[in-house]
């Protein structure tokens, strides 16, 4: 998985080194009509940056984001005044998308298995999920001992939850809460929608939570050179998770 903690702080970190420029300046600047040159360049950075921060993760330097899309690295930093902006800006619109073809699940497929089974491969097959924030990757595996205790949470970095749970949480730490979180709680919230209807169905396992869900988008993208090789593996990986996922009863 590219997503992670460690990924995003770098991305922060290296961002807000390189300019002073207000974020709040970099948001209205987004809804200022573009020359058709300008428009198409952001177009080339936007695509470039899905790619690059989706084979590399998050801390992928803006030199390689400028180097896809063709454009010298200042045209980058003048649409986008830090790193942290197009970070924040590509995670956003990759939520939004998954939380979209969650919904198109849950509204065009009636049986509960259909729809759950529809989302993961629509999902799957959009690589939306190398793209995921941390703040819905925060995974709680901690588990309680048998002396009462909880595992060292060393074991699990950057995660965090309440004992014995497996379920996923926002945490307030995650960077600068807010618009973030809001995009971040609504995907759980539909995903969580579909999980609960297959559960109830009888055809997803019981201890199958959103997490479960989302880690499988996660990690059933693979980033591969050949876009045919990519697709099987992704169509073959998915067939074996998505088995996994089923009830036996």
């Amino acid at each position: 998985m590219h997503v992670q903690d460690s990924h995003w702080s770098s991305a922060v970190a290296s961002g807000s080194a390189v300019s002073a420029t207000p974020e709040g300046r970099a948001d209205a600047a987004r809804t200022t009509p573009l020359r058709v040159d300008a428009q198409r360049n952001l177009e080339h950075v936007l695509r470039a940056a899905r790619e690059v921060f989706g084979e590399l993760g998050y801390g992928a330097p803006m030199e390689d984001v400028a180097r896809r899309a063709r454009v010298g690295v200042g045209t980058v930093y003048r649409r986008f005044p830090s790193k942290d902006v197009l970070v924040r800006r590509i995670a956003e619109e990759e939520t939004s998308r998954l939380t979209d073809q969650a919904r198109a699940a849950l509204g065009q497929e009636d049986e509960p298995w259909s729809a759950l089974s529809r989302f993961l491969r629509t999902s799957v097959a959009s690589g939306a999920g190398r793209l995921l924030p941390p703040q819905v990757l925060r995974v709680g595996v901690a588990e309680e001992q048998s002396d009462g205790g909880v595992s060292d949470p060393a074991q699990v970095p950057h995660q965090r939850s309440q004992p014995g749970t497996g379920e996923l949480r926002l945490v307030p730490e995650a960077p600068e809460a807010g618009e973030d979180d809001a995009g971040a709680a609504e995907l759980l919230e539909v995903v969580g929608r579909l999980v609960e209807r297959a559960r109830a169905a009888g055809e997803l396992r019981a201890d199958v939570s959103v997490s479960d869900v989302l880690l499988v988008i996660a990690t059933a993208a693979p980033s591969l050179p050949d876009p045919a090789q990519q697709a099987a593996a992704s169509a073959r990986l998915l067939d074996i998770l998505l088995e996994g996922l089923r009830s036996r009863t």
